[in-house]
């Protein structure tokens, strides 16, 4: 057996041993328990996470092909992401002891085995009552590794574990339909379940809590090298910066032709037409019956996928689904409007999304007639779903396993909302289209200056050259300002946004990096192709899905490697 070989193994083992991550990776077995949530676990897989690193680095690329030393990178961003992410401190405590996921944890594990598991019914529901039995315990065991929590994320978790009695329910009255023979225990399980969740809220509300979660310039740049982005700190506000001013510019220049077109007064406002058109091309819904948006993304689905296989633009893994739900109830704190849960990426068979979408009365402005659209290509096909359910058939172990590539997931599914609309989808209403999206994709550029701000606390970042009053003291007071004066958002999707972005920390920028550099990439392909354009663009959707997930870096690599780059 080769070095490379032994690493993978390691490798696979080390990214296997958790029982939530190999319900997420999609692995059979092993799904009965509850993590470690111990910080003497997380100290014990730092230290393996630190003698896979050693291992990965005394690797020379010249004993690897190609692909491997392409993966060797891979694991090694990863390595030390994971790494960085447990060894540093800010507050003088750990993420671990200062960032509480237990309802996190609890509620995807139980609700993947509920909808996501394709399983018999009896062994998930084995597995369930296994997990349930074990809530008190771990609990228990995770209040000892959280001392002082940033509050902002205290309430979070709070919110997740009010929210997780309704899962609970719906867990029970699928095991009655299912004739269950260990009701009474699942019963039982659940009571004792709630009881303790209950304590645990009631325990983290009396703690103490802290409100600084900036980390520093240093630990900001790190994180970013790790996701493989080439680019400075400033070098992403830079970028911030332009796209907001040119996405103003658009919405200025797409004002001048809609507000004749619906005999609009001269004077109305890009708000106000935004506000106009979200009216004009609501969803009809029954009264009462929210649920009748889902029926309206996947009347959707089906019409973007025919559009995609007549012009076949891109190549659709055949043994793929989706499922459209509404947001659980525990998951609604951290999804605003509509979110994406990637095929278990080591699960055979078909390759399974589930695409969430939060709804409510306050929501609805997210879901019209020009918002769906856009919301299925982002998350559906040809979006993130396509995308991970191809990248889950890649045959390197590593690639299947990467999910820190974040700037080539959001820069496709971005680059997409605009490429679409170019191919002629939303036919006479594309202008309708183009606009709106321009109103809801200019998020991506306060992303990064909110998560660049969150990140170091450096309050310059916050300037991206508009007339907003960031100088509030609460980082959310100033961050949840720009974000509404760039967006319109409702308060709700304001709050919503922030708390996500405050915790998976450099991943909110990755939105508009990743649809800088795919653009620029696309771009510099476009410049070196000999040949009919829509063959251009297949070739480039083609070795985009069949490659892998990487960051775009490497995928410039792997481009040039196929010729559709010249060589450096």
């Amino acid at each position: 057996m080769s070095r490379w070989t032994e690493f993978v193994d390691r490798y696979y083992a080390f990214r296997t041993l958790s029982p939530d991550d190999r319900l997420n990776l999609g692995l059979p077995d092993g799904l009965g328990d509850c993590p470690d949530p111990t910080l003497q676990a997380e100290d014990d897989m730092a230290a393996e996470a630190e003698a896979l690193l050693a291992i990965a680095q005394d690797l020379s690329p010249d004993e690897l092909t190609p692909d491997e030393r392409l993966d060797r990178q891979l694991a090694i961003w990863a390595l030390k992401d994971r790494l960085h992410a447990h060894h540093r401190r800010f507050n003088d405590r750990s993420r671990h002891e200062q960032l509480p996921e237990a309802g996190a944890s609890i509620g995807n594990s139980l609700f993947m085995l509920f909808v996501l598991d394709p399983r018999a019914a009896h062994d998930r529901l084995h597995d369930i009552v296994a997990r349930l039995e074990q809530v008190p315990a771990y609990l228990a065991a995770y209040r000892t590794r959280i001392t002082v929590p940033v509050a902002r994320w205290r309430d979070i978790e709070v919110q997740r574990v009010e929210g997780l009695p309704s899962l609970l329910t719906n867990i029970r009255e699928w095991a009655e339909l299912q004739d269950f023979e260990d009701l009474m225990r699942l019963s039982a399980a659940i009571e004792a379940a709630e009881e303790a969740m209950a304590d645990y809220a009631t325990w983290l509300g009396e703690l103490p809590t802290s409100t600084n979660l900036h980390l520093g310039l240093e630990a900001a740049q790190t994180i970013v090298a790790n996701r493989g982005i080439e680019l400075s700190l400033d070098e992403l506000h830079a970028i911030a910066r332009d796209f907001l001013a040119r996405n103003r510019a658009d919405l200025l220049a797409l004002r001048e032709v809609l507000v004749p077109k619906y005999g609009l007064p001269d004077d109305t406002t890009v708000e106000q037409l935004h506000a106009f058109l979200n009216d004009r091309y609501k969803v009809s819904i029954r009264e009462g019956h929210l649920e009748d948006v889902l029926t309206r993304y996947e009347q959707e689905r089906e019409k973007i996928l025919s559009f995609i296989e007549q012009r076949d633009l891109f190549p659709i893994l055949p043994d793929q689904d989706m499922k459209i739900l509404r947001t659980p109830t525990f998951l609604e704190p951290s999804i605003p409007a509509g979110a994406m849960s990637a095929p278990p990426p080591l699960r055979e068979g078909t390759r399974t999304s589930i695409i969430y979408l939060t709804l409510s009365e306050e929501l609805l402005d997210e879901h019209t007639e020009l918002g769906i659209p856009g919301m299925m290509i982002h998350e559906g096909i040809p979006g993130h779903h396509l995308q991970l359910a191809t990248a889950s058939t890649h045959p390197s172990v590593i690639r299947r396993m990467t999910d820190g590539a974040n700037d080539m997931f959001e820069g496709w599914t971005t680059m997409l909302e605009d490429y679409m609309l170019d191919q002629g989808y939303m036919g006479e209403l594309t202008d309708e289209a183009r606009f709106s999206g321009r109103r809801d994709i200019a998020r991506i550029g306060a992303r990064v200056a909110i998560d660049l701000f969150f990140m170091t606390g450096e309050r310059r970042f916050l300037d991206v050259g508009l007339d907003v009053d960031v100088s509030h003291e609460d980082p959310f007071e100033a961050a949840g300002a720009l974000l509404k004066a760039v967006t319109g958002f409702t308060d709700g999707r304001v709050q919503a946004e922030l708390n996500w972005y405050s915790v998976e920390r450099g991943y909110p920028l990755s939105y508009l990096t990743g649809n800088h550099l795919v653009w620029k990439l696309k771009e510099d392909v476009a410049a070196h192709w000999q040949g009919d354009v829509l063959e251009r663009d297949r070739a480039f959707h083609r070795t985009f899905l069949t490659n892998g997930n990487m960051p775009v870096s490497m995928m410039r690599e792997v481009m040039r490697r196929e010729g559709l780059l010249p060589q450096a």
